[in-house]
């Protein structure tokens, strides 16, 4: 979806302009202000808009990965494509797509003014590891200093996780302050639009036998290898309405290099609707994976968050597509958008499969939600398997009871 167009785009902008970590050497003021946000879209601050009154841990580190609150939570991490690298989100012209705005990203990052899940989670612990404290460039080397914990790479598909996952795990064990074997962890996971857009060039390799065998792989790589952790993992969203979004600029344009499987295509067309159906088999095939306890073990949990499954882009009161929420390629999210899937995200942790939210459009900002005082914790058990669990329980009291009553012979 993205290699070609961020290749291109940071062509035009070396010619303007360098970047390390946050410094520009540019000359030219409109370059710097389309990067760095001129207008950046926040009147208010994360804090005023988001207060809970019970934000404590737990009187004891939790050993189960049924009780673990907001506030246990150590560390936390991303991984995914550029989504989560947060391409473009505070810029305004094609210039910026080519800048990774990691600390305005949705799920990870730390810019103090952003309503992200790390900064939504560092109010239950604000010595919380992680938060992603800058921008990249794409192709540029990184840091940790630079992402945070933000393992996402622009432009990766789902048979290139398994890179992520090992360098996330490899970190995790050296880094300072963080204990690998007792520290819980929250890692975001969202990836697999780039398998979609690619899928007509590939049939076989973005297949969604190819999408569940490498989902699975990574799924069974952190489990056994990631010692108390509760992971999102993110239903990804039907792509079809991005083909909606669109206006007479060069990055819209170049959404058929972006993106050429969905938005080449006709509208009613033999192809398209094979991609539209390809979309919701990956689906499919995420909530088969994780509609029972596979996944789950005393400190591990994967955990299917639904909320973008059904997504739809906001619109205006005359129906035309609130341009607001999206970057200047028509495909990515801007920093209003992030904030939505940031509270969209935080609300589903919080709620229990088959009562999880399902956002259709974010015209309407969401509110974060607090933990309830009933059940304060993170909800890591899916609907079937707590049935399984309950029905086990039951079983095995019956048939305590029944033997007590019967009476005892001996031959």
């Amino acid at each position: 979806m993205f290699v070609v167009s961020v290749l291109f785009a940071a062509s035009v902008c070396v010619t303007h302009c360098h970047v390390s970590g946050q410094t520009l050497n540019a000359g030219q003021n409109s370059v710097q202000q389309d990067v760095y946000g001129a207008e950046f879209p926040y009147r208010h601050r994360l804090h005023p808009l988001f207060h809970c009154h019970d934000t404590s841990p737990s009187a004891n580190v939790p050993t189960s990965v049924e009780f673990v609150k907001a506030a246990d939570v150590k560390v936390i991490a991303a991984l995914g494509d550029s989504l989560t690298t947060a391409c473009g989100a505070n810029g305004s012209t094609f210039v910026s797509i080519a800048y990774e705005y990691r600390h305005m990203s949705w799920s990870i990052g730390g810019h103090k003014d952003v309503i992200t899940l790390a900064n939504i989670f560092k109010l239950f612990n604000p010595k919380l590891l992680g938060l992603s404290p800058e921008m990249t460039f794409y192709g540029n080397p990184t840091s940790v200093s630079e992402t945070g914990f933000n393992f996402a790479v622009t432009g990766h598909n789902t048979l290139n996780i398994l890179n992520q996952i090992r360098n996330m795990i490899d970190t995790f064990k050296s880094h300072p302050g963080l204990n690998f074997q007792k520290d819980w962890k929250v890692v975001t996971l969202l990836i697999g639009m780039n398998d979609i857009c690619d899928y007509c060039k590939n049939k076989k390799l973005f297949s969604p036998d190819s999408f569940a065998h490498h989902m699975t792989e990574a799924l069974d790589l952190m489990m056994n290898e990631i010692p108390r952790t509760i992971v999102n993992l993110v239903q990804i969203p039907p792509m079809k309405p991005l083909r909606k979004i669109h206006k007479p600029i060069l990055g819209c344009y170049l959404r058929k290099v972006f993106c050429s499987c969905l938005i080449k295509p006709e509208e009613n067309s033999p192809e398209l609707q094979e991609l539209v159906e390809i979309n919701y088999e990956f689906q499919r095939r995420l909530e088969k994976l994780l509609q029972s306890d596979r996944f789950i073990k005393k400190d591990f949990a994967v955990v299917l968050q639904p909320f973008m499954e059904n997504t739809e882009p906001p619109r205006l009161p005359d129906g035309t597509v609130d341009f607001s929420f999206f970057t200047a390629d028509c495909l990515h999210f801007s920093v209003k958008g992030h904030e939505e899937l940031a509270k969209g995200l935080w609300n589903n942790m919080f709620q229990p499969d088959g009562g999880k939210d399902r956002i259709r459009t974010f015209l309407e900002p969401m509110k974060p939600i607090c933990p309830p005082p009933e059940h304060p914790y993170i909800y890591t058990r899916p609907r079937e398997a707590s049935l399984t669990a309950t029905l086990k329980r039951f079983a095995f009291t019956l048939m305590t009871l029944f033997s007590s009553l019967v009476p005892f012979h001996s031959p």
